[in-house]
């Protein structure tokens, strides 16, 4: 399944205030009723130099483009890592699936 990234800071600011958040051990998820599949990733400078910083995001967008299959419904959705030692490619699918899990939920309730 595709997706559009999130770029422009009004989007971004849109999802921060109006978006609802699902929780996981390694990341955060912000989530927003849209009329396609949107995705952004957020990531503090807490988490290291811009080298760092860059390889979370790349890790984040292959583990989305992998998940997202199991989401239903179109969404704009913003990523939020949690701030560890290591980050893996495993760990962000595993924290996508259950995050995209309890957005299923939320959305048939």
């Amino acid at each position: 399944m595709n997706y559009l990234r999130l770029k422009k800071n009004a989007d971004f600011q849109k999802l921060f205030n109006r978006g609802k958040k699902v929780f996981s051990p390694c990341l955060t998820l912000l989530y927003f009723p849209s009329s396609n599949l949107y995705m952004g990733v957020a990531v503090s400078k807490k988490h290291g130099k811009a080298t760092k910083r860059n390889r979370i995001k790349r890790l984040c967008r292959a583990a989305f483009s992998s998940a997202c299959k199991i989401l239903q419904g179109s969404y704009s959705i913003i990523i939020i890592p949690k701030v560890s030692d290591e980050y893996t490619f495993k760990s962000f699918e595993d924290s996508l699936v259950s995050c995209f899990k309890k957005v299923n939920s939320c959305a048939k309730s």
